[in-house]
């Protein structure tokens, strides 16, 4: 519980293609911090100037936006800006992150793994560049606009024509898209929370991949936590984690989804600077098993906020 009442404004809603995900994250985060004690204000960006917050006078902004214009940096600046301390990751990182090809770029060029990829701008694009795609990366990819999150615009493929297909639609979201080659095996995610790397978390699905539908509507897929794996490999997977958080410039909370192929070798996804934050979202249900309620959570989230406002974003 906080010391004495602060202010806190819950930044939800917003314009982009995860609105609905991002509606239901800050209406429970809301409920988490007024358990713990704080006085919030739920608003949403769609509706409201956040020049309005300085009216509203706000100690902390708690941000549960996902997407553009909450989760790429753009609202982190303009919070420095009108001089407001918000929870998460400062611009450079939050802008990193968001973006997949040039996460990839630098995870890359720090050695750490990651599956081969192309990347594909819509101003370039030829159609018959695709079968050579698609050969390069052994036959089968997962297409990924460079921007979006919640799989949005994702789409697996197999030939020359999906790939085709698949792209003119990841181009509907973003003018930069990312051809990854498929990785086949099981999918872990890692919450990071200040110093501490949460317990991972295994997620299986029967769908083809982990996609919107497995993410928020599916009845089938299954958490585990603890993830199964042996207590060797699941420090050689937080530790990774910790190191693709780091690589992106990424500060206070997020999350880091990993793949591990059949022949046993890890392989980065991309870094979440705002992850989903309903009860039942994968950093709340790492923090339950690491003993945090979700009050606790989001308490702590905020807590930090005032320990990063200035320091090293």
């Amino acid at each position: 519980m906080a010391d004495a009442v602060q202010h806190i404004a819950v930044l939800y809603g917003g314009t982009s293609a995860e609105r609905e995900v991002s509606l239901a994250s800050g209406k429970a985060v809301a409920n988490g911090l007024r358990q713990a004690g704080y006085q919030v204000t739920l608003f949403d960006t769609k509706e409201r100037d956040i020049e309005e917050l300085k009216q509203l006078a706000v100690d902390k902004v708690f941000i549960a936006l996902h997407g553009r214009g909450g989760e790429d940096g753009c609202l982190q600046g303009a919070l420095e800006f009108i001089g407001i301390p918000y929870t998460g990751s400062g611009v450079l990182g939050s802008a990193l992150a968001m973006d997949k090809v040039r996460t990839k770029l630098v995870l890359q060029a720090l050695g750490l793994p990651t599956a081969k990829f192309s990347i594909v701008n819509r101003e370039q694009f030829n159609r018959g560049d695709s079968a050579q795609i698609i050969d390069a990366l052994g036959g089968k990819a997962m297409v990924k606009p460079a921007n979006e999150g919640s799989s949005i615009g994702m789409a697996k493929v197999t030939s020359a024509d999906e790939l085709n297909i698949a792209l003119e639609n990841a181009f509907n979201f973003d003018d930069q898209v990312l051809v990854e080659a498929w990785i086949e095996g099981p999918e872990y995610t890692v919450a990071v929370l200040g110093e501490e790397v949460l317990p991972a978390i295994h997620m299986e699905t029967p769908r083809d991949f982990y996609d919107y539908e497995a993410k928020y509507k599916s009845t089938t897929t299954q958490y585990h936590c603890p993830c199964g794996l042996s207590e060797a490999d699941e420090s050689e997977l937080k530790l990774l984690a910790a190191k693709a958080f780091d690589a992106v410039g990424a500060k206070g909370w997020g999350r880091v989804d990993i793949m591990r192929s059949e022949a046993g070798q890890w392989q980065i996804l991309e870094v979440n600077t705002v992850p989903g934050m309903t009860e039942t979202s994968l950093v709340p249900k790492a923090a339950k098993v690491f003993g945090l309620s979700f009050s606790e959570l989001v308490s702590q989230i905020v807590e930090m906020a005032e320990q990063l406002d200035g320091d090293g974003r």
